[in-house]
């Protein structure tokens, strides 16, 4: 299974960081929706602290950056992650004055069942994510020692405050040689498609392993936008010449990309869906399995391919396997409540990923 990774400069123990907001999590039980319920379950998510978390359990050295406030909710957020030996030694509680709403954001989850679809409600505006000072922060120090940066383009959605955040730590990063994963993960209640495009396309020239296709400008001719987009018209399940030819129009434009990942899903229904995935790597596509499942919770679903990947690429995985692998991670998140894939056994997602379902004894 294994297989020499030319993006880690350290293969024997690369140590991972990423940055972004940390948010209370509400969840109606029993599937209710909002207006029936009278309880809530409250857990603790966020795009890259579920990608921390997910590779924590599996045994990486990760480290999670973000501002929580100085009050029980943030210092619950921390103590979550920490039980799931998550590094937060430089996250900041901040006080009132540093962020002056003083807010960790939240969001509810009603979970979706048959042919109803999930539904998120964000109440995140003012965080104190969003509201401190990030010219504070010495970047240069905050990365030193780390091999690996993960973002994605769910912190740039939130305000200006932290679309600055996200550059000023990706040029950081490439100027200490450090490997940049990133994910566009667009989410449309946060920001437009084109204020996506354009911001996550400054962030392409930094990244070394790019996670999706959009929200990115990818244009058939750089000086003439009329022509279009070169993924224009391609369907969301593409066939592999399809995806194949994507691919290499990225790496074509933006050299400094050595593999890009994107899982393709086909919805079913609320409770039951199919994944698999496609992968550039070393000059060629590759296609994974298809893994049929029922949804217990699909927050996370992303995130988890994307941990997983991570986690293959930094064990020296075979391209195939990587991806298989990051498929299987996906799948196992989807049986899992909460937002991250909280399993500490690789073994269990390997078998998975070889449709190996039978009892472990």
């Amino acid at each position: 299974m294994e297989h020499y990774n030319p993006l880690l400069k350290n293969n024997e123990s690369p140590k991972f960081f990423t940055i972004g907001e940390i948010m209370l999590r509400l969840t109606p039980p029993n599937y209710e929706k909002i207006r029936m319920t009278n309880n809530f379950e409250a857990s603790y998510g966020g795009s890259e602290a579920n990608i921390a978390l997910a590779l924590a359990n599996l045994g990486i050295d990760s480290t999670f950056f973000s501002v929580v406030p100085n009050n029980s909710l943030g210092k619950s957020a921390v103590r979550m992650l920490r039980s799931n030996d998550v590094h937060c030694t430089p996250m900041i509680l901040s006080t009132p004055e540093e962020t002056p709403t003083h807010r960790l954001g939240t969001y509810y989850l009603e979970t979706g069942y048959g042919i109803r679809a999930s539904k998120v409600t964000y109440d995140r505006k003012n965080s104190a994510f969003t509201e401190y000072d990030y010219s504070k922060v010495d970047f240069d120090a905050l990365l030193e020692g780390y091999d690996w940066l993960h973002l994605s383009g769910i912190t740039p959605a939130l305000c200006q405050n932290c679309r600055d955040l996200i550059m000023t730590t990706l040029v950081a990063a490439k100027e200490k040689g450090l490997t940049i994963s990133f994910d566009g993960n667009f989410r449309g209640s946060l920001w437009t498609w084109e204020e996506a495009r354009d911001f996550c396309t400054e962030c392409l020239p930094y990244v070394d392993v790019l996670f999706g296709i959009e929200p990115y400008h990818l244009w058939k001719d750089e000086n003439n936008h009329a022509k279009g987009d070169v993924k224009d018209g391609v369907p969301l399940q593409p066939s592999y010449e399809q995806q194949d030819e994507i691919f290499r129009k990225f790496v074509e434009r933006y050299p400094n990309i050595k593999c890009i990942a994107r899982h393709v899903r086909y919805v079913h229904s609320g409770s039951e869906n199919s994944l698999k995935a496609f992968m550039w790597y070393e000059g060629h596509t590759f296609e994974s399995r298809l893994f049929t499942f029922n949804i217990l919770d699909r927050v996370g679903g992303g995130d988890a391919f994307a941990s997983g990947l991570i986690y293959a690429m930094m064990n020296n995985y075979r391209p195939m396997d990587m991806l298989n692998f990051a498929v299987a991670s996906s799948v196992i998140k989807h049986t899992i409540h909460g937002d991250a894939n909280i399993t500490d056994d690789a073994k269990s997602i390997r078998k998975i990923m070889d449709m190996s379902f039978d009892i472990n004894r």
